[in-house]
């Protein structure tokens, strides 16, 4: 148990684990403008927009699967902590079969798939065109990104986060190159964007499984027995069914916000839609202290050491909070100039100047809530996560109904900021149940 004890439990470990993710975020928004940048020298509209449709109709989708990645980490966490190196090996095996089949079955469906998705969000013939083509050569690396989600799972939750960040840089990197080769070089187009992104995809779910070699060390990851144990997998279901819809339900949140804010006509639509890429931006930022939670309290509460457990809710809440506010007082100084570089308009930066203080404050409102998100996913405590996001969503409504009709598009964003507060105030309301578990006999 010297591994996870109290006395090694550091901000130095917080800080080593918190580092690469913040780094490897970093990566990601840097992907997008290459992608539409490499693109835009065809000198064409048409290319740039269906890049766009093809990637957050794949990003929609992929998403469903973001709790492959979360549940991953609270449990292989746990068997660490527990010192239950052949669970920490079933369970990668467990998630990659996971994010395969939920992969394959994309591939086998991608037509109504197409279809609806461009039912939904329909396209000029030539955009649409270009989309499906783009979108026909990528969906065939669904089963490599979905499976990598359960590779970057198991990695943070072994604590192997310098290894995410070595798998973000191959993967982002590899399709920058291959995006310049294919399209300036060889005048691929919009099929050479796609083309780059799925070579990418399936060269990283290799390098990632390299990265993992240690979980494939001897037979263990071979037990079948253990792999498809009834209880475990139906543990591992359980989990990840809370977590999709807790991530659901917040989804939805933004999603009322975004369809409420079109009310007030298309500056203030587009204001918002500028100030919400700051709580993006935050959300980098708090994801590396909210992901050390995850692997510190998962181990404290797979090793059964409830000083452990607290030690590490506290420490990684410091960096997050300390963090939180740095970050909003960037916003409200650097705001402005921000707003100006992703809006021309005149009134559109006039209005994201008028609503600039809500995302400035969202950071020290919103840190209670990312923080303990990670508390809870490290200990696996899914169920109160899922309680407590629908009974936050059932506040931020009456939040709504209440603010939006007095203050406008104001009491839209206080609304969001209330169901900021009410997701930390309920979570914090279970977190005693959380740190109780500690104390409870591992079952075996």
């Amino acid at each position: 148990m010297a591994e996870i004890a109290a006395g090694v439990l550091t901000h130095r470990r917080v800080l080593k684990i918190a580092g690469p993710i913040v780094l490897s975020n970093a990566t990601v928004p840097i992907l997008g403008a290459v992608d539409t940048g490499v693109v835009g020298q065809l000198g064409l509209a048409a290319p740039i927009g269906a890049v766009g449709i093809g990637a957050v109709i794949l990003g929609l989708i992929y998403w469903i699967f973001g709790f492959l990645r979360m549940g991953t980490t609270g449990l292989v966490a746990q068997a660490r902590g527990a010192r239950d190196d052949s669970e920490t090996g079933a369970l990668l095996m467990r998630a990659l079969m996971i994010g395969l089949a939920g992969g394959l079955v994309y591939v086998v469906f991608q037509g109504v798939i197409f279809w609806a998705a461009f039912r939904l969000s329909p396209a000029s013939p030539e955009v649409e065109a270009l989309a499906r083509s783009y979108l026909r050569i990528r969906i065939w690396g669904a089963p490599a990104t979905i499976a990598t989600y359960a590779i970057i799972g198991w990695l943070i939750g072994t604590e192997r986060t310098p290894s995410v960040l070595a798998l973000q840089l191959w993967v982002n990197g590899l399709n920058v190159v291959l995006d310049l080769w294919f399209v300036l070089d060889l005048g691929w187009g919009v099929p050479g964007v796609a083309t780059a992104t799925l070579i990418a995809e399936w060269t990283g779910l290799g390098f990632g499984l390299w990265l993992c070699r240690t979980a494939f060390h001897g037979d263990r990851w071979r037990n079948w027995a253990r792999i498809f144990d009834a209880a475990r997998v139906r543990r591992m279901m359980a989990i990840n069914g809370d977590i999709m819809v807790r991530s659901v339900t917040i989804h939805l949140t933004f999603t009322v916000f975004l369809f409420l804010g079109a009310r007030f006509g298309d500056v203030t639509l587009a204001a918002n839609q500028v100030l919400l890429q700051f709580l993006e931006i935050t959300a980098y930022g708090l994801d590396g202290f909210a992901f050390a939670a995850e692997a510190l309290v998962g181990a404290a509460i797979g090793a059964r050491q409830r000083a452990v457990l607290r030690r590490a809710a506290l420490l990684t809440s410091v960096w997050g909070a300390g963090l939180s506010i740095p970050v909003g007082l960037g916003f409200w100084l650097g705001g402005p100039w921000l707003i100006d570089l992703m809006a021309t308009a005149p009134e559109v930066r006039t209005a994201g100047r008028t609503y600039l203080v809500w995302a400035a404050l969202s950071p020290v409102i919103g840190v209670a809530a990312w923080m303990l998100d990670g508390i809870f996913i490290g200990a696996t405590r899914t169920r109160d996560m899922r309680n407590m996001a629908l009974l936050s969503a059932a506040v931020h409504l009456v939040a709504l109904a209440v603010l939006v009709p007095a203050f406008g598009n104001h009491g839209l964003w206080a609304a969001l900021m209330v169901s900021f507060v009410a997701r930390g105030a309920t979570l914090l309301w279970k977190y005693p149940g959380l740190e109780a578990e500690a104390d409870t006999p591992r079952s075996t």
